[in-house]
């Protein structure tokens, strides 16, 4: 039996004790039920516990760190284990109050007025033998009582390591809960950096060799230039040099740029040399290094201007997406994870283009969910027809893979309607003129203008709407949703005859569609056991 498990099953076993914990600290076991469906962004299990009577929760993650949340959206991490959170619950009651407490060992006797005064207004609120009931408690489940300052230190070190492991969702939304303190943490870039910062630090101090084999990495690489971007000495430029040898392999990346600006910056006219035939060497580089001065005296001034415009060596200015992306990198997948999902929470109307972009970050991540509640909003933004048609299609392919058949087929037939633009409106029916009155010649219509910019169905998109109403219609047939599957293979044979020049890819897309919805019909047993991800 784990720590968790044996107190747990010892307030359950012990009815006094479990009274007493519910009535003077309000950890209630018969609360243990959330107001509504969460989940860890990580997607690791939690399991609710106990409750309080403000309609918070207590979780234990699968780690047996305990962590709490509030019915109004906030929530954070504030034991490692059950016995911890117990006894911070029963050292510190009204703990809720101290989360954002100023820690200060030399201020030990203002804490200590602080959490007397707390305690005090419990006693005389609800609880007049709360004294008696920590005793009673403590002893009756084996656990400590510790001093008030070692339990708010214990409690605000765990609040500080909610993110990114244990960051909760509302499970229908996806968006996140709000911290429940407000403490100070490193900055995003200050802890991505931070691999970097050694690495640059071994590179300084090491051999030849040794800068080979960190440059060698493409993470590492990245991660070094970064740092030396926010950390510049005049010595630096050998090691440099190295990185940018070594990400010239990789071709025309963000990183090439950055060290190649770097080198720049020392204006070495043999650089100049190399930069300029690295620039010739390939039409993206060549791109990518814009406004490449022919003379070596104006390498540093064309360096200096870029790195202003570019660069810079504030990590604050950057953008956090520079930060998410090399986190994923680095493999820090919940760093990423949690960021990417508080930098969308915050996006508004303003932030279309953003948007964008967090469908690809959380794509990258292979996190479809978070990514499918981007694209909803950036569609949603979109006021151009064919940007909305070319959203929606992407969104239907993203619910297809994440298993959300019907509501993909939803999506792009809210995407073909989008395309195609409204239904002409017929000419109105001439109304006859009143006996005997002279009937003059009906005026010829006005010809209307079409409201289509392109004939999308011949284009790519039509090949892409096609073959996404195939794979929908492939993916629904094996999970029993027949009235999904048919008629999204309907749409897709219609599309695909229209097609003057369909592709075999296609042709054998529509025979694995139909093949599926057969097997489904035959045997549908069978076809339910199939996984709809076999069709992505």
């Amino acid at each position: 039996m784990t720590r968790p498990d044996r107190v747990l099953a010892v307030l359950r076993r012990n009815a006094d004790l479990a009274r007493l914990a519910a009535r003077s600290f309000d950890f209630d076991l018969d609360r243990a039920e959330h107001g509504e469906e969460v989940r860890l962004a990580s997607g690791a299990p939690l399991t609710a516990v106990a409750g309080d009577d403000t309609g918070g929760t207590y979780f234990v993650c699968a780690d047996g760190a305990v962590l709490y949340a509030s019915s109004e959206g906030e929530a954070g991490l504030i034991a490692a284990g059950l016995d911890e959170a117990l006894e911070i619950l029963f050292g510190l009651p009204g703990w809720h109050d101290h989360t954002d407490l100023d820690f200060d060992p030399a201020a030990d006797d203002e804490l200590e007025a602080v959490f007397k005064r707390t305690e005090d207004e419990i006693r005389d609120s609800y609880a007049p033998g709360l004294d008696a009931d920590r005793s009673t408690l403590l002893s009756g489940l084996g656990l400590r009582r510790l001093p008030g300052r070692e339990l708010l230190r214990r409690l605000q070190e765990s609040l500080v390591r909610t993110e990114p492991e244990f960051l909760l969702l509302n499970a229908d939304e996806g968006c996140a809960y709000e911290p429940l303190d407000r403490l100070p943490r490193p900055p995003l870039w200050q802890t991505v950096l931070a691999p970097g910062r050694s690495d640059l630090a071994r590179m300084r101090a090491a051999d030849h060799d040794h800068r080979d084999a960190i440059a060698s990495d493409p993470v590492r690489r990245a991660t070094v230039l970064r740092a030396a971007q926010y950390d510049r000495q005049p010595g630096d430029l050998p090691l440099l040099r190295v990185l940018l040898r070594h990400e010239v392999r990789r071709g025309p990346t963000e990183e090439l740029r950055l060290a190649a600006v770097l080198v720049g910056l020392h204006g070495r006219p043999e650089d100049h040399a190399w930069l300029r035939s690295l620039r010739e060497s390939e039409p993206d580089v060549r791109f990518l290094l814009g406004g490449f001065p022919d003379s070596p005296p104006d390498l540093t001034q064309w360096a200096a201007e870029f790195d202003e415009s570019n660069h810079g060596q504030d990590p604050d200015e950057e953008h956090d997406l520079t930060w998410t992306g090399l986190a994923r990198r680095q493999g820090r997948t919940e760093l990423a994870r949690a960021a990417l999902i508080r930098i969308l929470d915050d996006t508004g109307p303003r932030d279309e283009a953003l948007l964008g972009c967090l469908v690809g970050e959380f794509r990258a991540l292979g996190d479809l969910g978070q990514a499918i509640r981007a694209r909803r909003l950036h569609a949603s933004l979109q006021d151009d027809a064919g940007k909305r048609g070319a959203a929606l299609v992407d969104l239907a392919s993203l619910q297809r893979r994440h298993g959300e058949v019907e509501a993909a087929r939803q999506s792009l037939q809210r995407a073909v309607t989008v395309l195609d633009g409204p239904t002409p409106t017929p000419p109105p029916t001439p109304t006859p003129p009143p006996a005997g009155q002279l009937e003059l010649a009906p005026a010829l219509p006005l010809p209307e203008a079409s409201c289509q910019t392109f004939a999308w169905r011949e284009l790519g998109l039509g090949v892409r709407v096609t073959e996404e109403y195939l794979l929908i219609a492939r993916a629904a047939a094996p999970l029993g949703l027949h009235e999904t599957a048919g008629a999204a293979l309907r749409s897709g044979r219609v599309m695909l005859d229209a097609l003057a020049n369909p592709t075999d890819s296609l042709r054998r897309a529509a025979e694995a569609a139909e093949a599926a919805q057969t097997l489904a019909a035959v045997n549908p047993r069978r076809s339910v056991s199939v996984s709809a991800s076999s069709t992505a």
